[in-house]
């Protein structure tokens, strides 16, 4: 099949792509700034119903045919290729086309239905080296979620991570960087904004350094008094000032020949940067109030997220500090610069939480063949900002685990919705899509291509609610198809109802009583409890009633 088209009116093409296509295919690179041999468009795959496969990598070398069965995805856990391979996409393929800088995606004979950064592909959509730096989400027969992207033209699969999940240009660098400077008895300088990982950066410098066995320390100075910075840095005498009643060993003396991370150094008190600086000099620490000095031996990784040259010139930093401090530095990129990574981020932390109390097996592939983690859910994280970085996102994947647990499937619900929405708002001025695209994904799929107009959850009663409910033996997906609700507001409305019963909340007494009475049948035990027989079956898993 030729995909070249012989004149403009043969494609329909989406209105802000009027570039033609031609014949030869080649790797683009980002124009930007200039054009780079260390990155090439890349697809990773960032939600897939088999968990196992996220992240997995295909570099845009040539026209792709991308369908169930072809092209095959590098594996970045084991380095082994293997196509998509979920059993719901078709063999007809969606074809990924590079032209110069940009990529078309042409939707073929739309046996895989693919939805490009919210919108529903009816025709080529071309993405230009902007689109491709920021990344598009590809979620295909809302089963499998990808990124279009940069990314680094070689990769190492199986290597050592140090602890740092992730496969973005910009994680990468991060652990050149600690692998270039970790063997080095140099101090290192961490910068990054509030929650990118820096502490996880500093214990990873210290494992691959020759202190690896001695004593590694972490200080926040954000949280010490100039006092009490003096005296938790360099140790005091017995009586050296008020409340000082015994003698108190420092850190430098405690991490001997070993690592002493100092977060937040921007905070330090400018007396206590006047002794940090000399103790970093001479090596030598004396004691707050003491008359003898003590020579140390100590690696000094510092860490910040302020404008330390800016506090240089206003007189609240020493430059001769930040110099010493500085003999190497790495910069941690924001979460939304590396949103490539949110996707294999979310189900580390996921089967961290679940690991926690028991449940992992949510994550494994199901007779069913629904994922928990929806591909919908994966492509609606991706696309908020995440100011907070990855300390954020943790938070709020505890919060999905913990409320999702007995569900067939993770939703954001009502509460998540609201504060995801709002802060999304700074992206779609760079061409990011507003999360509530994605709630169509997360719903009952719709015939045609337009948005699906859902019923506002307002107009439902809970004696409706009920009823429907009940007809559908409490499964959420066909309720929610036949009152036209989202799966987003039906989640709200079960969760805020007084008397729709949730299976978290029912004993091992009572549960073991209805499958006897039932005769071991969950399906019916499930109905009598009022609940679906899957969130049963969970339920019972949790209290150790099945393996």
């Amino acid at each position: 099949m030729d995909f070249k088209p012989t004149a403009r009116a043969d494609f329909a093409f989406a209105p802000r792509n009027e570039h033609p296509m031609s014949d030869e295919a080649t790797v683009p690179r980002p124009t930007t700034t200039e054009q780079r041999a260390d990155v090439v468009p890349t697809l990773t795959i960032i939600a897939h119903p088999n968990p196992e496969r996220v992240p997995s990598q295909l570099r845009i070398n040539g026209t792709l045919q991308l369908s169930r069965s072809s092209p095959a995805f590098t594996q970045l856990s084991d380095g082994h290729p293997r196509p998509l391979g979920d059993r719901y996409l078709s063999r007809s393929p969606v074809i990924v086309k590079p032209e110069g800088d940009a990529i078309w995606v042409l939707p073929g004979e739309r046996r895989i239905e693919v939805i490009a950064d919210g919108q529903l592909l009816t025709e080529p959509v071309r993405y230009d080296a902007a689109d491709i730096e920021r990344g598009v989400i590809l979620v295909l027969h809302g089963r499998v979620a990808l990124l279009l992207h940069y990314g680094p033209s070689k990769s190492l699969p199986g290597i050592d991570t140090f602890g740092l999940e992730g496969c973005s240009e910009a994680i990468e660098q991060v652990r050149d960087d600690i692998r270039i400077v970790g063997d080095l008895d140099v101090p290192v300088l961490i910068r990054g904004e509030s929650g990118t990982g820096k502490e996880l950066i500093a214990r990873a410098i210290h494992r691959e350094s020759d202190r690896a066995d001695r004593r590694y320390e972490a200080l926040n100075m954000a949280t010490l008094s100039a006092p009490l910075a003096a005296s938790e840095l360099f140790g005091h005498v017995r009586g050296a000032f008020t409340g000082a009643d015994r003698h108190h060993t420092g850190c430098f003396v405690r991490c001997h020949e070993g690592t002493l991370f100092l977060d937040e150094i921007g905070e330090t008190p400018i007396d206590t940067q006047a002794q940090l600086l000399r103790v970093l000099e001479t090596h030598d620490v004396r004691p707050v109030g003491g008359s003898s000095a003590q020579t140390v031996d100590v690696r000094v990784i510092a860490a910040t997220d302020a404008n330390l040259e800016g506090a240089v010139d206003q007189d609240g930093f020493r430059e001769a500090l930040l110099q010493r401090l500085a003999g190497f530095r790495i910069t941690v990129p924001p979460l939304r610069a590396r949103r490539v990574d949110i996707g294999p981020l979310l189900y580390h932390f996921a089967r961290a939480e679940l690991e926690s109390i028991g449940m992992t097996k949510l994550l494994e592939p199901t007779p069913e063949d629904q994922p928990w983690i929806s591909a919908a859910t994966v492509a609606r994280l991706t696309s908020y900002h995440w100011p907070g970085n990855v300390r954020e996102l943790r938070n709020v994947v505890r919060q999905l685990v913990i409320v999702g647990r007995y569900q067939t499937e993770m939703s954001l619900g009502s509460d998540l919705d609201a504060l995801l929405r709002p802060r999304a708002e700074p992206l779609l001025e760079a061409g990011v899509p507003s999360p509530d695209i994605y709630e169509t994904l997360e719903s009952p799929r719709p015939s045609a291509g337009a948005r699906h107009n859902y019923r506002p959850p307002s107009e439902v009663s809970e004696a409706q609610l009920l009823e429907v409910l009940r007809a559908n033996d409490y499964r959420l997906a066909p309720t929610a198809k036949a009152l036209n609700l989202s799966r987003t507001s039906l989640y709200a409305l079960v969760e805020h109802s007084s008397q729709i019963r949730k299976a978290a909340d029912i004993g091992a007494e009572e549960i073991t009583a209805a499958v006897t009475a039932a005769g071991g049948k969950l399906t019916v035990a499930a109905t009598a409890l009022e609940v679906s027989a899957h969130a049963l079956k969970l339920r019972m898993r949790a209290l150790g009633l099945v393996s």
